[in-house]
Order: C-alpha cells, then structure tokens, then sequence
C-alpha cells in the first residue's frame, strides 16, 4: 500500500500553506495529485520531495514561470535532462551576477563606515583640542 498525506500533514512537514499547496497545483507546478472517496487530495512521498524542491527554487529566487520551464511531468514529456542542467547553469549565471552586485554594495558600505570612523576620530581629536 502506497502511504499518502493529507494537504495538512504536507503543509506541517514543507512549511508551506495549504493555500500555496493549491496554488501550485493550479499553476501546474505539480500534477497527478490523487483524491480520496471524499474529494479529498492525498499527496504522495514523491509529491511532498517536489513540494522541498520548489520551495528551495523559490528561496534561490526562481519565478514560478521558470520553475514550469524546469519541470518535468509525471508522464515523461518535458524538459530533458540535458534542458535542464542549461537552465540552472544559465541561473547560476544570474545568481554569480548578483553575487557580484552584493559584494559591490558591501565594499562600499564598508568605505562609508570607514569614512564615519575616521570623521568621529577627527571629531574628538577636535573637541579634546578645544
């Protein structure tokens, strides 16, 4: 017998809401979702690893549209796997720009708290001159 999870339990052990679960499913980021004699969804193991994995693409910064582009279906169609590595070497890229950009903004944060320190040294050189 396959064990399956209610939207509840998925929502407790991925951090997401019930509401996020649905939505995902409605913008097709995750298909084939079974129901239970009530009408009820019943999510699988492998449902619940997808629902981690598109919660870490999102915490990279992937859109939703370009989680869909990497994607593959539950019936085989889709990006290939070779589709897919361009895609996150193609991410990577971005990812490494705004790396760049961080690490840009941090230098000069830094010259600006070294230019403060050197004012409020000339600042109390001045007072203790006075």
């Amino acid at each position: 017998m396959t064990t399956t999870f209610t939207s509840k339990q998925v929502a407790e052990e991925t951090g997401l809401s019930v509401h996020t679960l649905r939505y995902y499913e409605q913008e097709g980021l995750i298909d084939g979702i079974q129901r239970d004699a009530n009408g009820y969804r019943m999510y699988s193991a492998s449902d619940v690893v997808w629902f981690h994995v598109i919660t870490y693409f999102r915490r990279i910064g992937l859109s939703v549209q370009e989680i869909k582009r990497f994607n593959v279906p539950r019936d085989g169609s889709g990006s290939s796997a070779a589709a897919r590595r361009e895609f996150m070497e193609t991410y990577r890229e971005r990812v490494v720009e705004q790396m760049k950009e961080l690490q840009d903004s941090l230098n000069k944060i830094d010259d600006k708290i070294e230019f403060f320190r050197r004012m409020e040294e000339a600042e109390r050189e001045s007072a203790r001159t006075r």
